[in-house]
């Protein structure tokens, strides 16, 4: 036990004093936390938007007024005609616009109703249909307000309410995949070079002749790298309650525990990439290109699996970080417990066995 804290201590040295290293394990989970958590938002927020008022009365100022007053828009100057509203969207200055006809506040009181028109800019169909919804939802709420005792038969007002995310923070839908990308990148990239680079150097001679087994060596690797990235979970969530806003309604023993079964997960992947290869450059590619990029894009935070061609499906089943994603969103973000997320812990536990044992026999003992 000696020999092995001995180890350790020594690979501690080693990441202490690489700079690239520290800089990868602490300014990465800060940089992509604040990216996903403020500028990558998947809210809809000052957009442009352009008024061709062909009634000027009250009705309409009104409905300007509200949309004007919203954090979703940013009403430019009032347009005069149509040819200019079409100039406004093809310059990008505008994503949506609202045309009142002529007598707009006089239809409203009439039994067919007054029309408006909103065009939105569908080269983004998300965001033209958020766009359309919330003009939608504006106008239905000024109506309310004009004629709250109107009764109509059979009238049918739909009531809406968020579960999980009742203040629409958009921060909660990329937390959890960020953590499991940061684990992604951190602990298999790291460690993806850890044995490789003892190669480079000469230095698995050394180790080969110890009187350390194997299975030791690999531990003393993957230690310190377990150690740092639950530091750096601690600082996402540090992050991620004080800065974001993001609410951890689940246990949080249970969400490190499942933490460190995935981090455990990652570094075998990680020590595996390094058994079989023999650089660090081409450790490296495999890791962040191989391991970051399905991370992004099959793990269920950025694009929904269900929305995937069958194929894309499958695959993310070998990814253990789309399992992870499940969990932590299920604990976190839900507050469920252990008996709602056992399947996916029981196949990372058998991903992490798997990919250790295999790690363990690609762990070569002679040098070629």
């Amino acid at each position: 036990m000696k020999q092995l804290l001995a180890f350790i201590r020594k690979e501690f040295y080693h990441v202490f004093r690489d700079k690239r290293t520290l800089l990868i394990l602490f300014g990465l989970p800060i940089v992509q936390i604040t990216l996903f958590g403020f500028a990558l938002s998947s809210e809809v927020k000052n957009i442009g938007i352009s008024v061709l008022d062909n009634a000027r009365d009250v009705q309409s100022q009104q409905i300007v007024n509200k949309i004007q007053s919203s954090s979703y828009f940013h009403v430019k100057k009032a347009a005069l005609n149509y040819d200019e509203i079409e100039q406004k969207f093809r310059t990008g200055e505008i994503k949506c616009a609202i045309l009142f006809p002529a007598n707009f506040g006089s239809d409203i009181f009439r039994p067919e109703g007054a029309k408006i028109q909103v065009i939105a800019d569908a080269s983004d169909p998300n965001t033209a249909t958020i766009v359309t919804n919330y003009i939608n939802a504006i106008v239905t709420n000024y109506q309310k307000e004009l004629n709250p005792n109107l009764k109509l038969s059979y009238q049918i007002i739909p009531e809406m309410r968020q579960l999980y995310n009742e203040e629409q923070n958009g921060s909660l839908n990329f937390i959890p995949g960020v953590i499991a990308l940061i684990f992604m990148i951190v602990s298999t990239a790291l460690t993806s070079v850890a044995v490789v680079r003892e190669k480079e150097l000469g230095t698995m001679e050394i180790l080969l002749v110890s009187p350390f087994k194997p299975i030791m060596v690999l531990v003393a690797k993957a230690v310190p790298y377990l150690v740092l990235s639950l530091i750096d979970f601690i600082i996402i969530l540090l992050l991620s309650v004080f800065f974001l806003d993001v609410e951890i309604k689940g246990s949080l023993v249970l969400i490190f525990a499942e933490s460190i079964l995935f981090i455990i997960t990652c570094l075998s992947l990680g020590l595996l990439i390094s058994n079989v290869t023999d650089s660090q450059q081409t450790a490296m590619l495999i890791s962040m290109m191989g391991m970051m990029m399905p991370t992004m894009l099959l793990t269920g935070f950025m694009f929904p699996i269900e929305n995937m061609p069958l194929v894309f499906q499958w695959i993310s089943h070998i990814l253990p970080s789309r399992y992870y994603y499940s969990i932590i969103k299920a604990v976190m973000l839900k507050g469920l417990g252990f008996s709602y997320v056992w399947k996916e812990t029981l196949i990372l536990f058998l991903m992490a066995s798997g990919l250790l044992f295999v790690a363990l026999k690609n762990f070569k003992t002679r040098l070629s």
